[in-house]
């Protein structure tokens, strides 16, 4: 069985793991985003011991394995702390195990050996006897370990694409005193010690034989603890090196099973070359134990559903039957398509339906109805979720049921049942009307709500909260109520359409609103202000400033919005950030900014300073296009938001591109203006006018801003830049554009 499924990467990995169970990289620390497409959590009921193994987007679940060197400090703390029996308090042993460099280690066995005390020992003799047997029997251990940690400790918490080359403890003396202490030494508990010792030094000093041999010739005799398993590790390492791969595999299967602080380590570690290794491994298991334990690293490589199977079969109470189960659940769930695109709520049942592997759901539902396994629980919850996804609603209940009356009540199970509950029930309608809403109103409070008063680390709530948005709205879509449907989905055309529009307006004004609409409002992210505030801007941009007017004056926070910049200035360059940050004598509200115009066109209208009035709404009109420095003004919740034009909808991409309206109070200023400099002015704003259109045209057709290629146009002489050239080169304006406009500079330079 080729191992296709492992790339490059995990391959170099596993080099580095093998020796030093090195730095392990996924994509995202508890895989965040996972959450947003999963209803179920494999954290519920599964111990944490598997975590790393949940299925991910990655190849695990969490970002680093940050416990290369301290995966196994709190159990050495307390192993030595029960052995001293109080002669050493547990911070000073910590100390000496975990924090301490060699220096105070080294003196105080210097003590030992020379009987003079120095510095350190009379320190630590104020606190510790160190006369004591047990003390002194710590320090002759630490002395010995500390030297091998000086290979075996990294200080590195980086990870690389390459393997790392492992360091080697070269010192056969201080390997052949370990072995030596442990063949001497008759305490029980410092001799397991040793042994351990004796395998890690062997290990690594690079002997593979010795540390094979010693471990074969020693096994029987060392209680079956983590210090066994940890050096299993080892030698399963050892055996891969070897290139006997099958045992190699075997004894990482057992430390998986026996040992669960490492089960992330071996089960990276684990992985058969060809089919011949795994049938080895398989022929090595001496119980259905062992085999269950092959079976349960294989699953996570390969196939979950047969892993079920032939664990099930071998010990129906094996624990790793858990967390295959939530692996195999969220991968049917990543076979769902709920965006309803398109789709009727029964289409996208059927949909949903044929995704799900009937042999999966067959498989679960028989294994939860055996009540055999070691948590009937959770595999009721899952058999219910499967159920629901299947249409069959009915016997969802019962699973739900049957699981709720023998799980833990943890705040994280009640509320994930009560969660999977929530999606059967609601897919239990297919029509919205008064009976059933009843149903669903306290479970949808619940979910869009309250939820977070829970407080409860990995609920998975999001992805439900989205479907069943969708449902409803595909739901109310149906029966053709298209304002509840859009409070359930935002529709981004929605406004587009004047009748929509207007419903919405009234719906939202009425006081006498049904619960779940009350809930629709609550969820929808456009209020009145919102509307208003749209209306506003699509008046302005047609010119009827009356009307804006009258919708931004209906509006609360909108008509007190400040511009960053001066509207109504006019610049050379466009370039928004400049006149944000330059000088401004009035800082305008939007109302202001409306009201000032109607002010201007009304002088126009009665011939009072045309030239200046016609010059000062061409620029007004221009800033709040996209090229301007009033983009605040157009960008709405409704009309969208972003930095370039390729981010807002055809319809609002048409409009704020648009400059006719400021081309036209450019050419009133022209007609109006007296002098040259005014003149000259003038053309070149329209010329800006024109550049846009230019561009506007170009690029009708690109949908987003990478698809622009760069031609090197950018000194077409349009109408502007040819008048502009040919008859006011002489004012002080020209020389200001010929300074600030590239464009223009290119254009007059070409010969």
């Amino acid at each position: 069985m080729k191992k296709t499924f492992l790339s490059k990467l995990l391959l170099a990995f596993s080099a580095v793991l093998l020796f030093v169970y090195g730095v392990i990289y996924a994509c995202a620390d508890g895989d965040w985003g996972w959450a947003f497409d999963s209803n179920f959590a494999p954290e519920t009921f599964v111990d944490k011991s598997y975590t790393p193994l949940f299925l991910s987007e990655c190849f695990f679940y969490t970002v680093f394995d940050t416990q290369y060197n301290s995966r196994f400090n709190d159990e050495i703390v307390q192993d030595w702390s029960t052995f001293l029996k109080g002669k050493m308090d547990t911070n000073s042993v910590k100390f000496f195990l975990i924090d301490s460099s060699a220096t105070d280690i080294q003196k105080i066995q210097d003590y030992y050996k020379t009987q003079k005390k120095n510095a350190v020992s009379n320190k630590w003799s104020k606190t510790i006897d160190l006369s004591d047997r047990r003390v002194s029997s710590f320090f002759t251990f630490l002395s010995l370990s500390k030297q091998v940690e000086t290979v075996s400790v990294s200080n590195e918490n980086t990870w690389s694409y390459e393997p790392v080359a492992r360091k080697t403890f070269n010192d056969i003396k201080i390997i052949k005193t370990i072995e030596n202490r442990y063949n001497t030494v008759s305490d029980t508990f410092l001799k397991n010690r040793y042994w351990f010792q004796t395998v890690k030094a062997y290990f690594y000093s690079g002997d593979c034989q010795s540390a094979i041999t010693f471990f074969q010739k020693t096994e029987n005799t060392v209680p079956k603890n983590t210090l066994y398993y940890r050096a299993l590790a080892y030698i399963a390492g050892m055996e891969y090196q070897q290139k006997q791969y099958a045992k190699s595999n075997f004894h990482y299967s057992q430390v998986f099973d026996k040992c669960p602080a490492m089960r992330v380590v071996s089960a990276y570690c684990f992985h058969p070359k060809e089919e011949k290794d795994w049938k080895e491994s398989l022929n090595l298991a001496k119980s259905n134990q062992e085999k269950a334990a092959l079976w349960a690293i294989q699953g996570y490589y390969g196939d979950e559903e047969k892993a079920i199977g032939e664990i099930y079969s071998l010990d129906s109470k094996s624990e790793h039957l858990d967390y295959l189960l939530t692996r195999l659940i969220n991968k049917q769930e990543t076979k769902i398509d709920n965006s309803f695109k398109e789709k009727s709520v029964i289409e996208t049942k059927k949909r949903t339906k044929d995704s799900i592997y009937k042999s999966t759901i067959d498989l679960v539902v028989k294994i939860a109805q055996s009540d055999k396994t070691a948590k009937p629980y959770l595999w009721n919850v899952a058999a219910g979720y499967l159920e629901t996804l299947n249409g069959n609603y009915a016997q969802a209940d019962k699973h739900f049921n049957k699981a709720e009356s023998k799980m833990p009540q943890t705040s994280l199970a009640i509320i994930q049942v009560r969660l999977l509950r929530l999606v059967n029930n609601l897919s239990k309608i297919e029509k919205i009307d008064s009976n059933n809403e009843k149903t669903i109103l306290k479970d949808l409070n619940w979910l869009y709500f309250e939820k977070t008063k829970y407080q409860v680390s990995n609920f998975r709530y999001q992805n439900a909260t989205v479907w069943s948005k969708k449902y409803l709205s595909a739901l109310y879509k149906s029966q053709n109520n298209d304002v509840m449907a859009e409070l359930f989905d935002r529709d981004n055309n929605f406004y587009d359409n004047e009748k929509n529009l207007q419903a919405m307006k009234v719906f939202l004004s009425e006081n006498n609103k049904t619960e779940i609409e009350k809930i629709g409002v609550s969820v929808y992210d456009v209020t009145l202000d919102d509307i208003n505030n749209y209306q506003a801007v699509i008046a302005t941009f047609a010119n009827k400033i009356p009307e804006a007017i009258d919708f931004m004056q209906k509006t609360n926070k909108f008509q007190e919005t400040k511009f960053s910049g001066n509207p109504f200035n006019g610049s050379i360059k466009d370039c928004h950030d400049c006149d944000h940050v330059a000088y401004q004598k009035k800082k305008y509200l939007q109302i202001d900014f409306l009201n000032t115009i109607k002010t201007m066109q009304d002088n126009i209208a009665k011939g009072d300073e045309v030239y200046t009035n016609s010059l000062l709404l061409g620029n007004a009109f221009y800033n709040i296009t996209h090229f301007g420095n009033a983009r605040l003004f157009h960008e709405t919740n409704i009309a969208g938001y972003g930095y370039s034009p390729y981010d807002f909808r055809d319809k609002i991409r048409s409009m704020i591109t648009n400059c006719s309206l400021a081309k036209m109070y450019y050419q009133k200023a022209l007609v109006a203006a007296i002098t040259n400099e005014q003149k000259a002015k003038c053309f070149y704003m329209i010329s800006k006018c024109e550049r846009n259109e230019y561009y506007n045209a170009k690029y009708k057709l690109v949908t987003s801003w990478w698809e622009i290629s760069d031609d090197k146009i950018n000194f077409l002489a349009w109408d502007g830049f040819k008048t502009l050239k040919k008859d006011y080169s002489q004012t002080k304006y020209y020389q200001e554009v010929i300074n600030e406009c590239g464009y223009f500079r290119t254009y007059v330079g070409q010969k």
